[in-house]
């Protein structure tokens, strides 16, 4: 973080020296996008504006609730061992909240590892991630019924999938365009692309391919990078030499800071790239600028790496308690929607844990099974080796 960036000042203001927000700015300058500040006082930003109204607001904040009880039950699923590993998001609900809430009915999802608050809102069934983390299956459900496709284990892989699957919906666009005739509606919103990826990924060849490719076709994507600070043990610092936002600018394709912990800037900036790519004007890099509070996976101990100081320095912008404050602020929130929301994630909870039970145990035969989408001579003949050395 640069001296001249500080979380609650009205950004974009200062230090900008005549340059505007979508130009290349000056290495040493890192404008970020805030619509409420750490506190819950809301401050303007010179180009944009909360989307939700107050009483929408409070939705999202029920939505942040449910999902960090959600991730808090697995992490604790993990320690009693029921699952084999978990991907904790705990402090980056802001960031899946805010960009899910400006979806289109056409936008298609591609997740990093860490996006289960994102599947959850967009309806994958819990057990399902637990599946994954469990070790009983693949994590392939039907990623075209549900826009929500697979996990990305490989870091930065799926930035490639998501560029070519934007590319595919560009040109059926371009193919129905041409079909249509006069003064016919075209028969759905033309559809986007929006990737997850962290700030370690950026220093993935795949993810800089994936630049590369949307930037050169145009298309219809828009990159999250979750910058939560560090890649497992390393500090972002060390992985670039500049805001990782300012990178993109070297593709040649537009990038932006949001604070990743004010869900109303997450979904303001967002719904402004969707709508640049939708329109035809290629893709935009989001860094999310957030906080991992917790460990990389469950098999990590971040207090061998990092500070105790510099944890408890991001506990006091945490996305659900200044989203909470600012909707009492303005009289949208008081103690009696509290309670309910107690209660209801307090339900919620048993509901996790409950589902954690329903994850069915696979099948040897499923293994060979979900190799390919169809079987080959050798794998069948190992797959009846390996039954049959069972039943002996």
């Amino acid at each position: 973080m640069t001296s001249s960036m500080s979380m609650g000042q009205p950004v974009g203001a200062s230090g900008t020296a005549g340059r505007g927000r979508f130009e290349a700015p000056a290495a040493s300058v890192t404008p970020m996008v805030q619509l409420v500040d750490p506190s819950g006082v809301r401050v303007d930003d010179p180009d944009f504006a909360p989307i939700a109204p107050p009483d929408q607001t409070a939705a999202l904040l029920r939505d942040m609730a449910l999902i960090r009880r959600f991730d808090t039950e697995a992490t604790a699923l993990q320690r009693k061992g029921q699952l084999g590993l978990w991907a904790p998001l705990l402090g980056q609900e802001a960031i899946q909240v805010g960009v899910h809430s400006v979806l289109g009915g056409t936008d298609h999802v591609f997740p990093s590892h860490r996006e289960h608050g994102v599947g959850m809102l967009m309806g994958l069934p819990i057990e399902r991630m637990f599946g994954i983390f469990k070790g009983c299956e693949m994590g392939d459900w039907d990623a075209e019924a549900l826009r929500f496709h697979h996990y990305s284990m490989v870091i930065g892989a799926h930035t490639l999938h998501a560029v070519g699957y934007a590319m595919g919906m560009a040109a059926d666009a371009r193919r129905e365009d041409a079909r249509r005739t006069d003064g016919q509606r075209p028969s759905s919103e033309p559809g986007v692309s929006v990737v997850f990826h962290g700030d370690g990924a950026i220093s993935e060849g795949d993810v800089n391919e994936a630049y590369i490719f949307a930037a050169a076709y145009q298309a219809p994507t828009v990159f999250i990078c979750v910058n939560n600070q560090w890649a497992i043990s390393e500090p972002v610092e060390r992985q670039s030499r500049v805001p990782l936002y300012q990178r993109a600018w070297g593709f040649g394709i537009p990038g932006i800071r949001v604070d990743g912990n004010d869900v109303l800037a997450v979904q303001a900036v967002t719904s402004w790239a969707l709508d640049r790519a939708r329109t035809g004007q290629g893709p935009t890099l989001i860094e999310a600028f957030t906080y991992r509070m917790g460990a990389h996976t469950t098999s990590d101990d971040p207090t061998k790496y990092r500070s105790a100081d510099e944890s408890e320095g991001w506990q006091h912008r945490d996305p659900i308690a200044r989203t909470s404050a600012w909707l009492r602020s303005v009289g949208e929130w008081d103690d009696a929607q509290q309670a309910q929301l107690d209660q209801d994630t307090e339900a919620f909870g048993a509901e996790v844990r409950a589902a954690v039970d329903r994850v069915p145990d696979p099948s040897l035969g499923q293994v060979f099974d979900r190799v390919y989408a169809g079987t080959t001579d050798l794998l069948e003949r190992e797959r009846a080796e390996a039954l049959g050395r069972v039943a002996r």
